[in-house]
């Protein structure tokens, strides 16, 4: 029956959220029928080449999850659901980013914001607002415009029709966690807290005829982005040792990576290159070395907070999943006395 979950789950993919499983539980229960009527004409359980030319006569799992959508005109309802999905990606990875890479810019960068505000609220508010319209009308036109002829190709050519049961994805459980992913980052976290014992100093190659000094503020860097390392790995161990997500898990993740962000936030603003030294560099030429790598800093913070919020959005969805899971978890054990997963 895995070849049936991993066919579930492709077409619960596409379908609308507020309707997914009420729609998936009327589906199961139709292909059930089909398999049991099959079982009996042949005299045998299905095996994987059976259940495979099933699915197959249902259909591709868009098409079978178009058929709960309603009817379109421009975009037809097989390929409506990709074009949905199409529209957010390019919101939550282009859109989303761009503005708020020019609300930190203007709230952080003076320079930028007289540069683009002209020194007034409502110039700061259009400088934005008014490009923002202007890009999300220009990517929300040209991805109708790329569904509209690809459209019209699959109504000619029925090219989505052509597929294989067979090579659908496993099914997956959210909250398994990958001991390769824990492991890469024991590892990593590994590497990085011997490096990082050698950056206690402010005073960085100070032994070396190049000679950079980083401002007083560094030791707070330092023991932060330690303890911040040593907590992460302690994390990543447990993760190995137990490898499926938990609510408390879940925020520890989202706490620990909120606080790497602010670290960094607070970095790109320190100004932390104090100073640079070397036999052939001029003390005039090296401030102005040092000034620029400080300014380049401030410029990343809107790349770092747009990051962050990014992450941060990540891990609250994996703490919503956890607690959906784990309420479901207590129904099930509520109305059977066990769950299912429990007595396989």
């Amino acid at each position: 029956m895995e070849l049936l979950d991993r066919y579930l789950q492709a077409v619960k993919f596409w379908l609308p959220k507020a309707q997914k499983n009420d729609i998936i539980a009327e589906l199961s229960e139709d292909i059930g029928s089909q398999i049991e009527e099959k079982e009996t004409e042949l005299g045998r359980k299905l095996n994987e080449a059976d259940m495979g030319t099933i699915l197959k006569q249902l259909g591709r799992p868009m098409l079978v999850a178009s058929r709960f959508s309603p009817q379109r005109h421009l975009i037809g309802p097989l390929l409506f659901p990709i074009y949905r999905f199409v529209l957010k990606v390019v919101a939550l990875c282009y859109l989303v980013p761009w503005i708020l890479v020019r609300i930190v810019l203007m709230t952080f960068d003076p320079r930028y914001r007289a540069q683009h505000s002209g020194g007034s609220l409502i110039g700061a508010v259009a400088s934005v607002w008014g490009p923002f319209w202007l890009t999300a009308t220009f990517a929300f036109a040209a991805v109708t415009i790329v569904f509209a002829i690809l459209e019209r190709a699959q109504a000619k050519s029925r090219f989505l029709e052509d597929w294989d049961p067979r090579k659908l994805p496993a099914v997956r459980d959210p909250k398994q966690i990958s001991r390769a992913s824990s492991i890469v980052e024991l590892v990593a976290n590994a590497v990085f807290c011997m490096w990082w014992l050698d950056m206690r100093s402010p005073i960085v190659l100070g032994q070396s005829a190049i000679r950079i000094t980083l401002a007083p503020v560094w030791p707070y860097f330092f023991w932060g982005f330690l303890l911040l390392a040593l907590a992460t790995t302690a994390a990543s161990a447990v993760n190995l040792l137990r490898p499926y997500w938990t609510r408390f898990r879940a925020c520890i993740r989202l706490a620990t990576n909120l606080i790497g962000a602010a670290l960094f936030c607070w970095l790109c603003k320190s100004e932390i290159l104090a100073g640079i030294s070397a036999p052939a560099l001029a003390p005039a030429r090296a401030l102005e070395i040092a000034n620029a790598i400080n300014l380049w800093m401030s410029r990343s913070l809107p790349i770092v907070v747009v990051i962050g919020v990014v992450v941060a959005a990540f891990d609250v969805h994996r703490i919503v999943r956890a607690n959906t899971t784990d309420k479901q978890l207590t129904r099930g054990m509520t109305a059977g006395g066990w769950p299912t997963s429990a007595m396989s």
